[in-house]
Order: structure tokens, then C-alpha cells, then sequence
């Protein structure tokens, strides 16, 4: 028998492992992707394992418990479609926080039953591949070891947390939390001077509740964000109870959207309508709030330079007139767009640029005026000034998308890493496995739609791509899956020729890899779309997964 459960497989246990370690699928990332997983693979009978770093389920919503974390996507879409979940479950916000997602998480569990198998705090270090009997071996940073057919790899696109380089860090005597790495017992701002690194999402969420009890707070930007504004939160159980019987329908259009909403891009270009409509246009968006100025907008806004140059204009122009200062207006929307807009992805804000209003609020400038070093006391900038600190909050980012793999020593056929293989650059066939590596699948990885995509669409959709192929090798009495590297060569070309038809390559962001230093600058995610990216691998699939090697 191909597939074995955990009981089924003690007797094959080898010497030194457990033989309740040894599983068909181990499932690495306890967020939305790798609890659908579990879950379905479960149900189809085989024995998984979910293994994560954190100490509950959540993924990134275990590891996001800062001031003001909360998700940018709406609910419902931002949960999981099954109505056995939905139909009991009713949120108290419409962006929900990261208290109410932990919830969700915890609501989840009493549905699906989902910590029965899973190991928290498990960290997984290493992943090694025994070619006699095609199974790997993982180890976790306790020095425990789990055995399975297959691995499938949920870490998400910001697992692995950004810091640079600069002098002094260590040095700094307060608390410096990464937002990335948030201590769980939170800490204490009111009356203190704290220092903010960043203006991406994290940092801006931050931001706009750290102003509030701080007895000053400094922002050090280098790039000013893009951010649109969320729009009302709050929402009640009669609201949800009415919009339910649509549920489904909404749910069902996600896998004809660009990035698995229920709403897509406008069917014409900003360029081919008169600026009086495309104005009323604009004007109707930016009433929706949320992503729909981003992603419900022209078709060409992300194409065309023109296009976007009045999406940006239009931004700028809705943007300023919140910030009283000038000259913080200026650095804060700028005259001229400091990048495409949507090329670096927006954040949704609440308040955030009228923070700056407040008495207890500075902007620094950091390409005017670079940090030169951290004290033990604050940040000095290039002018020579030393800005006195109590906490420095570091919003520095991730290392994305490769990142959280990447922090595994994976060693596949030959004993060759995946550093090794990708050191030229990311090769991942339809973003589900890379040539070299066999039964070692992604969900939610590099170059798959990935990071343009609501992450819970993605866990199912995607997910099932997975799940339906297991399916498919446990069927046809197959025990091993691999892909070629001409597939991996044909479809890192694809998803690059895809990216060079955007705005998206224009811009140094981490969607191209472009913030960690000696990063590969490529597009780190399938920019096609999540229509084309499903019909590629229904392709694939139709003919007996073209572009791997299956064998028994």
C-alpha cells in the first residue's frame, strides 16, 4: 500500500525516530494554508502532521500581535469558504485584528479538530531526502525528527523577518522589537519617546496607534507608502446574517479575479476614457476604500505609465490636504510619484497621515538625512542629531517569499540545497516545486500569484492544487513527484516575460527581491494573475502532470 497511516507505518520506522513521527504528508506553517491542509488531506485518509515555530495556530497572525495589527483584506474573504465555518462565525470587525483572527483561528480548531495533530513550537531546521526510499527527513531546532512521503511547505511570504545592518543596533539598551517578532506580552508606550523604522504596512499600523499615548513619537521614512484608506470597520451580526445568503456566490467568483476577491479590475484602460470619467471613476473607488482604488481599478494602471501617473495624481491629490505641514505633506505624497503606484503594495490606513498633525509627532526623512548609527540612548542621522529614544520599533520588513524556505537546510537528490539550486535565481515550476526536490511541494510560495493574492483564496485554491495531486499519485500507485528543470527554467522565464509587461519591475520593492542585499532581483511572484495561473496548472494536470516526472 502507497500511502500508509501512522499506525500502518511503526513497523517501518527506522532506527532513533518515533514511530508516531512517521506520516504521509508533514505539513510545515499552522496559518490559513497549512491548517486547509490539514484539514482536507486528513479527510481524503492520509496521516498528516502540521508542524509550526509559534506556540498556537495563526501563522503570521501568532507572530502580528503589535499595536494595531490587523488584516487588509475584508471579511468574508478574508476567511475560509466552508459554510459549516462561516455560517455560525460572525466578525465584530470588517478588517478584523489580530485578537479577533486569533479567535477565528480558535473557532476554526473546535470545527475542524486541527490541533489534535499539530506540534507547536517545532521549528523545522533541516529537510533531507533518502533517495532509496523516497521519504524525508525533517529536524526541528529540539533535535526532533518526523518522516513522511511528502512535505508541503506553508511558511507564507513573510516568515522570515528583515533586519539591516546598522551600527550600533546591538547597542541600544531599550526594546527594539521587529514587528515581525512581537514579544506576546506587547509592551508599554504611553510616556515614552519611541522611534519607528519603516512606513510599510506593520510600521504604519504602529504608527497610528502608538501616536496616541506616546509622549513623542519619530517616524523615520525612507520611501513614502501609497496607503489607501480602509474605510468603516465595525459590523454586526445582523449586517453578516443578511449578507450571508450571497456567500457562496462571492466565494465562487474569487477564482476568475486577478487576485481572488470578488471584485476584479475595470474591462478598460484609464487612457481610453475622458478625464471626466476617469475622474467619476476614481472618485467611486476611492468611496469603496479598501483595495479597490488598487485592485477594482483601470486595467492599464499597472501597464502603463500614463495610466498610472493619474492614479497617482488622483492619490496625491486626496492625500495631501490631510497633512497641515508643507513640506511633511511633500515628503509624504510627493509632487511626483517616488514610484508606480501599486508596484509596492499599498497598506491601509486609519489616520495615518493626519498623525502627523500631532504636536508628539516627527518625520525624518532617511534619503535626505540617512541614520548614521543607533546609540544606546537613539538613533544619530546624518545633520548629527541624536534622537533620544525609550523604544525603537523596527519595521523593517521580511525577507519574502523565499525567505521562510530558505531558512531551512532542505537537501534534496545529491545532497544539493535549495539555497544552491535558486542561488541564480528562483526556479518553481507553477510555483508548486523546483527540480531537484522531489515530494516537496509549496503552497503560497515563489512564483505562484502568492503575494498579489488574498491569502485565504490562495490556501484553498492553491492548496487544492495540491491536494488533488496526491490524490492523483496515491490513485495511480505513484510514490514519488518531481519537477524537470526545463519545466522550472520554462516557467521562471514565463512568470518574468508576464512581470516585464507591468510597471512591477520599474520598482525596487521585495515583490523583486530588491530589499534584501545581494538578493536576486526578479519577479518573486506570478504576475498573470490567478485565473491564468489556475488554467496553467489545470493544464499541467490534465496531462498527467506535464512538466514532472512521476514514478512508483
Amino acid at each position: 500500500m502507497l500511502i500508509m497511516n501512522a499506525t500502518e507505518s511503526k513497523a517501518c520506522a527506522p532506527d532513533g525516530v518515533e514511530a508516531t513521527n512517521e506520516f504521509d504528508v508533514v505539513v510545515v506553517g499552522a496559518g490559513f494554508s497549512g491548517v486547509y491542509q490539514l484539514h482536507r488531506l486528513r479527510e481524503l485518509g492520509f496521516s498528516v502532521r502540521l508542524l509550526d515555530a509559534g506556540a498556537d495556530l495563526g501563522g503570521i497572525w501568532y507572530w502580528n500581535c503589535y499595536p494595531g495589527a490587523r488584516v487588509d483584506s475584508y471579511a468574508p474573504i478574508y476567511e475560509f469558504s466552508d459554510e459549516k465555518l462561516w455560517r455560525d462565525w460572525n466578525w465584530t470587525e470588517i478588517y478584523p485584528g489580530w485578537e479577533e483572527l486569533r479567535r477565528y483561528f480558535n473557532y476554526v480548531d473546535s470545527k475542524w479538530n486541527i490541533r489534535k495533530d499539530t506540534q507547536f513550537n517545532a521549528r523545522v531546521t533541516a529537510a533531507n531526502f533518502d533517495e532509496q526510499d523516497s521519504r524525508w527527513t525533517l529536524q526541528t531546532s529540539s533535535g526532533e525528527q518526523f518522516r513522511s512521503r511528502f512535505v508541503v511547505l506553508c511558511t507564507g511570504f513573510a516568515a522570515k523577518p528583515y533586519i539591516p545592518k546598522i551600527e550600533g543596533l546591538e547597542t541600544f539598551v531599550g526594546p527594539k522589537p521587529h514587528t515581525g517578532l512581537w514579544p506576546q506580552e506587547d509592551l508599554d508606550f504611553a510616556g515614552k519617546r519611541v522611534g519607528v523604522i519603516g512606513t510599510g504596512a506593520s510600521a504604519i499600523q504602529v504608527t497610528q496607534e502608538v501616536a496616541k499615548t506616546a509622549a513623542h513619537l519619530t517616524v523615520f521614512q525612507r520611501t513614502p507608502n501609497l496607503a489607501l484608506p480602509m474605510g468603516p470597520r465595525k459590523t454586526d451580526v445582523q449586517t453578516q446574517t443578511k449578507l450571508k445568503a450571497g456567500y457562496p456566490d462571492r466565494f465562487a467568483i474569487r477564482r476568475h479575479t486577478f487576485a481572488g476577491f470578488d471584485f476584479d479590475f475595470i474591462p478598460k484602460g484609464a487612457l481610453e476614457v475622458s478625464p471626466e470619467e476617469r475622474k467619476a471613476t476614481y472618485e467611486g473607488l476611492w468611496a469603496k476604500a479598501g483595495f479597490y482604488f488598487w485592485l477594482g481599478t483601470f486595467n492599464d494602471v499597472l501597464i502603463k505609465k500614463e495610466a498610472n501617473d493619474t492614479a497617482y495624481g488622483f492619490w496625491r491629490d486626496k492625500t495631501r490636504p490631510r497633512i497641515k505641514d508643507p513640506a511633511i505633506a511633500k515628503k509624504l505624497a510627493p509632487d511626483t510619484a517616488p514610484y508606480a503606484f501599486g508596484t509596492k503594495r499599498p497598506c491601509l490606513e486609519n489616520g495615518f497621515f493626519e498623525v502627523f498633525n500631532q504636536s508628539n509627532v516627527s518625520l525624518v526623512d532617511i534619503r535626505e538625512n540617512p541614520i548614521q548609527r543607533v546609540t544606546p540612548n537613539g538613533v544619530v542621522t546624518q545633520d548629527g542629531k541624536e534622537h533620544t529614544l525609550d523604544i525603537l520599533v523596527l519595521g523593517t520588513g521580511f525577507d519574502a517569499v523565499t525567505g521562510g524556505i530558505l531558512n531551512i537546510d532542505i537537501r534534496g537528490v545529491g545532497g544539493v540545497t535549495i539555497n544552491d539550486r535558486w542561488r541564480d535565481g528562483v526556479r518553481a515550476n507553477l510555483g508548486l516545486a523546483s527540480a531537484g526536490f522531489p515530494n516537496l511541494l509549496f503552497v503560497y510560495g515563489p512564483q505562484a500569484p502568492t503575494a498579489f493574492l488574498n491569502g485565504p483564496t490562495a490556501a484553498e485554491l492553491q492548496g487544492d492544487i495540491v491536494i488533488e495531486c496526491l490524490e492523483y499519485m496515491r490513485e495511480k500507485g505513484y510514490k514519488r513527484i518531481e519537477s524537470t528543470p526545463q519545466a522550472d527554467d520554462a516557467w521562471a522565464a514565463h512568470t518574468n516575460e508576464v512581470a516585464a509587461m507591468t510597471l512591477f519591475p520599474q520598482t525596487d520593492s521585495w515583490y523583486m527581491g530588491a530589499n534584501i542585499p545581494g538578493k536576486k532581483r526578479e519577479s518573486l511572484n506570478y504576475p498573470g494573475g490567478l485565473p491564468l495561473y489556475l488554467q496553467k496548472c489545470q493544464e499541467s494536470a490534465q496531462n498527467g502532470y506535464e512538466g514532472f516526472v512521476l514514478t512508483a
